[in-house]
């Protein structure tokens, strides 16, 4: 592929030919292997649940010199507690901070002994009080109720706007995608806060409208019984993805620029937003191609219709002959080799001696006048 027809191809004006069905092995071996390291990192670190959900201490106080979120993170983190919430509050000389409970009067005092010496006051001058969760369990029930609401939602909506195997493989994609970035999380050791949360119910959205654009491509393409008995279910399938390609990639791209300059130039709480952002988007772009269509594949392949289609689609691509059967046994192949050369000779000589046959009859006689002479004059 030269650097013209990769442009033709991304602008849209050329149809790629990748052939993204016959190496699903390859993508359910990668999303495999990647969703194994996710597990590893639930049950191995954990997801580092930020103040918000287990509660902690605010600390207030005033500063004497001017001071950023960043450098009163430096300082907390040096001490044991990163993850912490900043807020520069009253133009810059106020300090706010909610952080994990301290656990002991030691780890409070140096703690605080720190950001005093950093802004210019006294550790009496800072003021403390415990803070319960602002995200309890009750509003974790809540959502989990309303998350699987949700889904059952969309699960019939798709069954019945094209059918429930499709809706199959979008739940499946819908798992991969919140397995993948839940495991990057623990992973990495990110604080999962509340905005965490709604960039993953953001990314559920995404992930799905992504499914049903290829869904919908199939399914139009998939009416067209020429088209399925040229290429089969699967090459229709390949056929719609690469048809739809260049839009999902040109999308994805579209919603990751400014994802990308909120992860690079944002505050705290925005970077937190846009890094679930960034991991949802990017997962759920792979999974609508490489694996909610893939398994589409494998559950429509199935089915009767589209097998028998497959067994015809070979034996033309083999040059032999195909004898349909109903029930169980779908297609069976006529022999090729000699008995097939001999069965092809035999009924080559009888139709040979049918036409000597026909030959040897006398023909009637034609009952058509001769033209009249012409008389000169």
């Amino acid at each position: 592929m030269n650097l013209q027809h990769a442009v033709d191809t991304y602008r849209g004006h050329t149809i790629p030919r990748f052939r993204f069905s016959e190496r699903r092995n390859v993508w359910f071996a990668i999303s495999g292997a990647v969703i194994l390291l996710s597990l590893i990192g639930f049950f191995w670190r954990g997801l580092n649940y930020s103040i918000d959900f287990k509660g902690g201490s605010e600390l207030t106080y005033a500063v004497t010199t001017p001071l950023t979120a960043e450098q009163v993170d430096a300082a907390l983190t040096a001490n044991g507690h990163p993850d912490s919430t900043v807020q520069i509050a009253n133009g810059g000389k106020g300090v706010t901070i909610r952080t994990k409970a301290f656990a002991s009067q030691d780890e409070r005092a140096k703690v605080l002994a720190a950001l005093a010496k950093q802004a210019g006051v006294q550790p009496t001058d800072i003021s403390e009080k415990t803070v319960g969760a602002t995200w309890g369990s009750e509003i974790s029930q809540k959502a989990l109720r309303g998350l699987i609401v949700v889904l059952a939602a969309i699960a019939l909506y798709i069954s019945l706007r094209f059918e429930w195997k499709m809706a199959i493989g979008a739940m499946i994609a819908l798992v991969h995608d919140l397995l993948i970035t839940g495991g990057i999380y623990a992973l990495t050791g990110r604080s999962v806060t509340p905005e965490t949360v709604i960039a993953i119910l953001t990314i559920l959205g995404f992930s799905l409208y992504d499914t049903v654009v290829i869904y919908d491509k199939i399914k139009e393409n998939t009416e067209s019984t020429a088209l399925v008995a040229r290429l089969g279910y699967t090459g229709v399938v390949d056929l719609s993805l690469n048809q739809v390609l260049m839009r999902s990639v040109n999308t994805s791209l579209v919603v990751l620029l400014p994802i990308v300059s909120l992860l690079f130039f944002g505050g705290a709480t925005l970077k937190d937003f846009a890094f679930a952002m960034f991991v949802g988007v990017t997962t759920g772009a792979y999974s609508s191609i490489f694996i909610a269509a893939p398994i589409l594949t494998l559950l429509k392949g199935r089915e009767d219709r589209f097998r028998q289609i497959e067994a015809r689609r070979a034996q033309r691509e083999t040059g032999g002959r195909v004898r349909v059967a109903t029930g169980p046994a779908m297609a069976a192949v006529e022999p090729d080799g000699p008995a097939a050369v001999t069965a092809t000779s035999e009924a080559a000589a009888t139709r040979a001696v049918a036409r000597a046959g026909s030959s040897s009859r006398p023909r009637p006689k034609s009952k058509r006048k001769p033209p009249a002479k012409r008389r000169r004059r």
